[in-house]
């Protein structure tokens, strides 16, 4: 029986590539664009610009081209989906069920629309390579001891605030906490936590015990990169074997080129 999957692609170039992936491992994948996502209609055999805002029509086509998985791939702004307003009677349908945007509560009511439509929505692991941050140091410099013992810190402080459902990344210096990440993302957290810290900072990003990484594989790349860098952070810190280290090549070049210290813990 043929396996036919509908690709929920948000923004970034991960989309494509897990489309690659999925194509290699004999899945006829439909892409329902929802960011701009370069490449992803060399794999994909039909592409479908879709809004948030407006569900119902992702929910026919999945549907009408007998998709019997779905899987969500790149960045969704969570600042775009808390001010967006629902476009259509399904999207208001789900937002009453829901009660949030953004909690569990959000995940579990399209885990089970979609389940009783028939479709399965896969974990993105399967379809991410290697791609996931091991452990070690990548990077020509390695932090120092002082170093260190802040990564310990951010990585305590980082999975408590995943847990809660706050974000996860945070910024800190000697010790001292100067950004938890909220709803603006790794990036913007960076560049404040280091505008705060001054030059030295470390930067650590950790999961959730119980993430879902049917929703979202958090990762790290070269656009925070270059804002650690901006900010003159010492060292950038990520959980090993549940961040993705997306463009891995090139995020390793930045990290040297500004003397950071890039390390999975």
């Amino acid at each position: 029986m043929e396996r036919a999957l509908g690709l929920m692609c948000g923004a970034g170039t991960l989309p494509a590539r897990m489309a690659a992936e999925a194509r290699r491992q004999g899945w006829r994948v439909v892409a329902f664009t929802f960011g701009d996502a370069p490449g992803v209609d060399r794999h994909a055999l039909r592409v479908i610009p879709s809004r948030v805002t407006e569900p119902a029509a992702v929910l026919a086509a999945l549907g009408q081209e007998g998709l019997t998985a779905a899987l969500f791939s790149g960045k969704f702004s969570a600042q775009d989906l808390i001010a967006a307003q629902p476009g259509d009677d399904a999207a208001a349908r789900l937002d009453e069920r829901a009660g949030s945007r953004l909690d569990m509560r959000l995940i579990e009511v399209v885990v089970t629309t979609l389940t009783e439509m028939g479709v399965t929505v896969l974990d993105q692991r399967p379809f991410l390579g290697d791609e996931l941050a091991g452990s070690g140091c990548w990077s020509r410099r390695t932090p120092t001891e002082d170093e260190r013992r802040d990564v310990a810190v951010g990585l305590a402080v980082a999975r408590l605030v995943a847990d809660a459902r706050v974000g996860q990344t945070v910024v800190v210096r000697r010790g001292a906490v100067t950004a938890v990440e909220a709803v603006e993302g790794t990036t913007e957290a960076i560049r404040r936590g280091t505008r705060l810290a001054g030059p030295g900072a470390v930067v650590v990003k950790a999961v959730a015990r119980d993430h879902d990484y049917r929703f979202d594989t958090p990762g790290i790349g070269p656009e925070s990169l270059e804002a650690a860098a901006a900010g003159r952070a010492a060292v950038v810190a990520v959980e090993a074997g549940r961040v993705l280290l997306l463009d891995r090549e090139e995020t390793v070049r930045r990290a040297d080129a500004a003397g950071i210290a890039l390390l999975g813990v």
